[in-house]
């Protein structure tokens, strides 16, 4: 019955989404079955970290007219802006999924608002190269300083409009850009960095939530039935409000201009 009613729902989405269920059986698991406070993966566990190293690929745009989509979306921005992270971005990488997505904190815009961008691309870069610190929790209690253009110029599919739009971009808000649209591409901030150091004020302030477990990979991730097709609607997953990650944020921190 709770199957059926599903498959209903699904039917009244709206004619230009078409009728195919969208995202593949391990994508709707990781959507449905997470917190609304994401797992993050991290570069030391060898199955996450292959996964942080697999490029995202583009949605259809069935599966943006989709609740898995939306559903996705709420839960990655949730994670961002969880208390015990304090990021300024995400990719849908760091959440299990190969997909080009990313929640960016856009620090150029009145409020300072997060906005989703799916199927997003950097058409060009601009400008001189700036060097700043940044750091990500998929590389736990690290840091460096990392070489990116000062401007860029993106481009997403809008969710509701299903358009493409571009934007020209500058300044801290185009380099964390770059920093999560590498995430799309298999690319880590260490694979660009002049230097990485340890970064133990990072380690303790985040101790006491380690401590507690709040970091700790369910066990169903990796689990027998990770890739099993459930059934359950998005947004029905399992919700405790104890948060498992810190966004994979850059660094608001010293970056400074030099030369290209």
């Amino acid at each position: 019955m709770r199957r059926l009613f599903f498959l209903a729902v699904l039917a009244l989405l709206p004619a230009a989404c078409g009728r195919k269920l969208p995202f593949d059986a391990r994508e709707r698991e990781i959507i449905t079955r997470s917190d609304s406070v994401m797992y993050v993966a991290v570069v030391s566990d060898p199955s996450d970290s292959l996964r942080l190293r697999t490029p995202g690929r583009d949605f259809s745009d069935e599966e943006l007219c989709s609740e898995y989509f939306t559903t996705l979306a709420a839960k990655m921005l949730a994670t961002v802006q969880s208390p015990r992270q304090g990021g300024v971005g995400i990719a849908a990488p760091q959440v299990g999924l190969s997909r080009r997505l990313v929640a960016v904190q856009r620090l150029d815009l009145p409020g300072e608002p997060f906005v989703i961008y799916p199927s997003i691309r950097i058409l060009q870069h601009l400008g001189d190269t700036v060097r700043g610190e940044e750091g990500c929790l998929s590389i736990p209690g690290k840091r460096g300083l990392v070489p990116r253009s000062e401007g860029v110029v993106i481009s997403w599919t809008d969710p509701q409009t299903l358009q493409t739009l571009t934007e020209e971009l500058h300044g801290f808000t185009a380099i964390i850009f770059q920093h999560e649209t590498d995430h799309l591409d298999g690319v880590l901030y260490t694979d660009r960095a002049d230097s990485v150091w340890t970064d133990q004020a990072w380690i303790d302030e985040r101790l006491p939530y380690a401590q507690a477990g709040d970091y700790d990979k369910p066990g169903w991730i990796d689990g027998p039935g990770y890739c099993s097709d459930s059934g359950t609607s998005p947004g029905k997953g399992r919700i405790s409000g104890q948060p498992l990650a810190i966004s994979a944020g850059v660094a608001r921190l010293n970056w400074e201009k030099r030369a290209r």
